[in-house]
C-alpha cells in the first residue's frame, strides 16, 4: 500500500497581522467615539460661555440705556452709546423704538466690522416709568476666535485616534511578535523530532498557561507514539525470531527430502512433518493478527447475560484428556452472571487451563475461580500447584513470545502468545490480566468489566 504524502497546509492568515489590525481598529474607533463625546461636551461648554458673556453685556447695556434715558432722553442715549462703543470691540448694537424708529446703530467702521461667525440676541428695555414705553435692541458679538478654537480642537481630536491607532498597531505588532516567539520555538523543536529522535520533547524555559495544555498533550502523544513504535519494533523482532526456527526447519526438511531419491513413505512422513510446521506457523500468524486487532482498540462483542461457570465447564471438558494425561483434575467455583463475548472468553480460559496443565504438579487440581470483585467487575482465575514463578518474572508473563522457562516449555507447539492473548481479551472486555505465585500456588487470570 502506497503512502500518500500530503502537501503542507498553507496558512490562510497571520495571527500577528490580524491581531494587530483588529486591536488598532478597536483603539481607533474607541478614541474616535471618545473624541466625538469630548467635542460635543466642549461645544456645549463654548455655547454656555458665549451665552453667559452675552447676557452679562446685554445686562450692562440695559443699565446704560436706562441711565441715559433718565438723564436726557433719546439724545443722551445716542450720545452715551456712541461714547461707549469703542469699549466693546467686536460687537454691534442696534436700538430702536417699539414702532421700529431707529435710535442708535453702530457706525460701519473697521472696528465694528464683524466676521461671518457671529452670535446675535434680541432684547427689550422697559421704560414705561419714563413715559417712553419699550425699546428694542439687537446685540451681536463676533465669535470667530471661538470658532477657530473649536476647529483646531476638532482636528486635534480627529488626529488623535488616527495617530493613536497607528501607534497601537506598531506597538501591538511588536508585542505580539515577541509573545509568539515561544510558538516559533515549539515549531523549530518539532522539526527536530524524527524516527531517529523519537525521545525529543517540547519544552520552554517559561511555559504560559495557554500553551501548557498543548505542550503537555503533544508530549503525551509523543510518549504514546514512541511506546507504540518501540512495541512494534520489538514485536517485529520477536516475530522474525520466532518464525526463523520453524521456517529453517521446514526448509531443511524439504532440502533433505529433495537431496536424493526417497521412498514414497519417507516423503509422506516428511510432508506430514512439514504440514504440522505450516499449521504452527498459521496458528502463530492468526494469533498475531488477533493481537494486532486488539492493539488497534477492538472491543468484545458482548452477548446476552450468561453464567460464566457454564463457559468454564465447557472449556474444562475440552481439556479433559490433556488433564488426565498430566495427572490433574479440574474444578470450577463461582456462579457470576455477565454479558461477555463467549468465544473470546472460551479462548482466554482455554489458554489459561492449557498453561496450568503444562506446569501443574501431578496429582493436584486445576481450579477455575469465578468471583465478583466489585459490582462492576468479575475476576476469572485459573489456579494450579507447581513450581513457583519468580516475582520479577510475573510482570512479563503477558508479554508476547515470553516463556518462563524455555528448558521446560514445549517450544515446538507453544510459541509464547497464549497469555498475551489472555491480556488482549481482558482489555477488550475493559479489564486487565492478573498473575501471582507464592507458596507453590500460581494464580493467573483476568478481570472483566460488567457491561451496563
Amino acid at each position: 500500500m502506497s503512502v500518500v504524502v500530503k502537501p503542507p497546509i498553507q496558512p490562510s492568515y497571520s495571527i500577528e497581522k490580524k491581531l494587530s489590525h483588529q486591536i488598532a481598529l478597536l483603539v481607533t474607533i474607541t478614541l474616535a467615539v471618545i473624541g466625538v463625546l469630548i467635542y460635543c461636551a466642549a461645544h456645549m461648554l463654548m455655547e454656555r460661555k458665549q451665552s453667559t458673556e452675552m447676557q452679562k453685556k446685554i445686562s450692562t447695556i440695559e443699565s446704560i440705556i436706562k441711565e441715559a434715558v433718565a438723564e436726557g432722553g433719546f439724545a443722551q442715549l445716542a450720545k452715551t452709546a456712541e461714547m461707549m462703543a469703542p469699549r466693546r470691540p467686536g460687537t454691534r448694537l442696534d436700538v430702536s423704538k417699539a414702532d421700529g424708529t431707529l435710535i442708535y446703530r453702530d457706525p460701519q467702521t473697521a472696528s465694528f466690522t464683524l466676521s461671518k461667525h457671529t452670535r446675535s440676541e434680541r432684547f427689550s428695555v422697559d421704560l414705561t416709568r419714563y413715559q417712553i414705553g419699550v425699546l428694542n435692541g439687537t446685540f451681536t458679538i463676533d465669535v470667530e476666535d471661538d470658532e477657530h478654537l473649536m476647529d483646531d480642537f476638532f482636528w486635534a481630536l480627529i488626529s488623535t485616534p488616527i495617530l493613536g491607532g497607528a501607534l497601537v498597531w506598531v506597538l501591538t505588532a511588536w508585542r505580539v511578535r515577541r509573545e509568539l516567539r515561544p510558538l516559533h520555538a515549539l515549531a523549530n523543536q518539532t522539526k527536530r523530532i524524527s524516527p531517529q529522535h523519537l525521545d525529543a520533547r517540547l519544552a520552554l524555559p517559561v511555559l504560559s498557561e495557554e500553551l501548557a495544555p498543548w505542550v503537555n498533550q503533544f508530549n503525551a502523544l509523543m510518549d504514546r507514539l514512541q511506546n507504540a513504535i518501540e512495541q512494534l519494533e520489538a514485536f517485529n523482532a520477536d516475530v522474525a525470531h520466532e518464525l526463523r526456527t520453524p521456517l529453517a526447519a521446514l526448509m531443511g526438511n524439504t532440502e533433505v527430502a529433495l537431496a536424493r531419491e526417497r521412498p514414497v513413505e519417507e516423503l509422506r512422513e516428511t510432508m506430514i512433518v512439514s504440514l504440522e510446521q505450516v499449521r504452527d506457523l498459521s496458528s502463530m500468524v492468526n494469533d498475531m493478527l488477533f493481537l494486532s486487532g486488539a492493539d488497534r482498540g477492538a472491543l468484545a462483542r458482548r452477548g446476552e447475560p450468561t453464567r460464566i461457570c457454564h463457559i468454564a465447564k465447557q472449556v474444562v471438558e475440552f481439556h479433559e484428556f490433556a488433564l488426565e494425561d498430566a495427572g490433574l483434575t479440574a474444578e470450577v467455583h463461582g456462579t457470576a452472571v455477565a454479558s461477555v463475548d463467549a468465544p473470546l472468553l472460551q479462548r482466554a480460559l482455554s489458554n489459561l487451563i492449557g498453561n496450568a496443565t503444562r506446569f501443574g504438579e501431578r496429582g493436584t487440581a486445576v481450579r477455575v475461580l469465578i468471583e465478583e470483585a466489585t459490582p462492576s467487575e468479575i475476576q476469572l482465575i485459573v489456579e494450579n500447584r507447581g513450581e513457583a514463578i519468580d516475582a520479577a518474572t510475573l510482570p512479563r508473563l503477558f508479554d508476547r513470545f515470553f516463556r518462563v522457562d524455555c528448558a521446560r516449555c514445549d517450544s515446538e507447539s507453544h510459541h509464547g502468545l497464549g497469555l498475551a492473548i489472555v491480556s488482549a481479551i481482558a482489555r477488550m472486555h475493559g479489564g486487565k490480566p492478573l498473575a501471582s505465585s507464592e507458596n507453590g500456588v500460581t494464580r493467573i487470570g483476568l478481570t472483566l468489566q460488567v457491561a451496563a
